[in-house]
């Protein structure tokens, strides 16, 4: 587990792994999921600050994708790179406000 978020940090995984499974796939289900879930709890009438919590659960691991994308960029670039770590942003923009 370490393994996945060392190599992902120090730019070392695929570009189109790291920004299409790992951040667009995987962290758009976790995202979906935990929003469903808040609203679940919301209709359950629990305390609000518990929702928040349960609803911005995936916001840091969704911060490291998005870092992981744009040091990956960096080390090797191009026009579709650049427009991956565009993507990304936007995606982390989507993620948080939704």
């Amino acid at each position: 587990m370490t393994d996945f978020f060392r190599t992902r940090w120090r730019g070392e995984a695929p570009l189109d792994r790291l920004f299409w499974r790992d951040m667009l796939l995987v962290g758009t289900i976790l995202s979906i999921l935990s929003s469903a879930l808040a609203l679940i709890l919301l209709g359950l009438k629990l305390p609000l600050w518990l929702v928040l919590v349960v609803h911005f659960l995936p916001v840091p691991y969704n911060i490291f994708l998005t870092i992981a994308v744009w040091r990956t960029v960096e080390k090797g670039g191009g026009l579709k790179a650049q427009l991956m770590m565009l993507g990304a942003a936007l995606w982390l923009i989507a993620t948080v406000v939704a």
